[in-house]
């Protein structure tokens, strides 16, 4: 990746946790030390028993919280275990992995053929996550159609009052090309029309919601498991974004998670799938706000 002397690097130290901030980059590092707090998983003793090295992964945010939350039981079970995980959005996963430079790259989309092809993907899905358009929690606007939310971030719609908000300008906040939110968000949601090339650009899901928390004009979209009380879901054509309606396919903004290796998947990034496919595993990605899918 990037060397020190192209970035600009933080260095943040917590109990169990080693976090890097490369240039609005958020790498976290787990390598134990995190079990006065966190306690003992048993599935992730017997899985990861033995072994010892560490799991590198990056690309997509939307990830971030499942790692996240699987690091801390890994690494507490097994301090011979570390796991890293950076954002970037799902090109930088699938560059990332395939040249080598990490053990997995996640995609917030399945990979094409060709990047199959190019790299000798493996993937594995493990979970579904809805994407959908967010708003300051103070707006009254509830619920657009899909030909509301296309003229909106296509700028054909550019006041509040003519959503039946109050008026004002529509601040509009959108991913880059090489996001998979964004990607499904206008496949599914606007109908493939085009965001406009005036939109604000944000590099991740964290920073959509953090943008459109401070911003009672702005209107952006995240996955559902980012959304909190911080920001307020819009329904779409009447259905409300739950994950439960991307499952029975009431809602149709929806994607699959998924985690790829170049290659086949080396023991340790194995047992990291495997402890994903337990009930404790698929417990930690429903925290997260996500379906979990099984694997494979």
């Amino acid at each position: 990746m990037s060397s020190a002397g192209k970035v600009r690097i933080s260095l943040i130290v917590k109990a169990g946790m080693t976090v890097l901030l490369l240039s609005g980059l958020v790498v976290a590092v787990w390598a134990g030390g995190a079990s006065e707090r966190t306690p003992v998983s048993e599935e992730a003793a017997r899985i990861f028993d033995g072994q010892s090295g560490t799991i590198e992964i990056a690309g997509g945010t939307a990830h971030i919280p499942v790692v996240e939350r699987a690091a801390r039981q890994i690494t507490t079970a097994n301090p011979a275990v570390r796991v890293t995980v950076a954002g970037g959005g799902t090109g930088v996963g699938i560059e990332s992995v395939g040249r080598g430079q990490v053990d997995i790259g996640s995609t917030g989309r399945a990979p094409t053929q060709a990047e199959i092809e190019r790299y000798d993907l493996h993937p594995f899905r493990f979970a579904l996550d809805g994407v959908t358009a967010i708003v300051h929690p103070s707006s009254p606007v509830r619920d657009l159609s899909t030909q509301e939310l296309a003229a909106v971030f296509s700028g054909r719609i550019r006041d509040w009052s003519e959503l039946g908000g109050e008026a004002g300008s529509i601040h509009v906040f959108t991913r880059d090309e090489g996001s998979a939110t964004q990607s499904v968000f206008v496949s599914e949601a606007l109908g493939g029309t085009s965001i406009s090339a005036a939109a604000n650009v944000v590099p991740s899901n964290g920073a959509m919601k953090a943008a459109v928390s401070r911003d009672p004009a702005a209107i952006g979209y995240v996955g559902i498991g980012y959304v909190d009380s911080e920001v307020r879901a819009l329904s779409l054509e009447g259905v409300e974004p739950t994950q439960e309606n991307a499952v029975d396919g009431r809602y149709p903004v929806v994607r699959g998670l998924y985690f790829n290796t170049s290659g086949e998947p080396s023991a340790l990034v194995e047992s990291f799938y495997r402890y994903l496919e337990t009930e404790e595993g698929a417990e930690l990605i429903r925290a997260a706000g996500y379906i979990p899918t099984g694997g494979r």
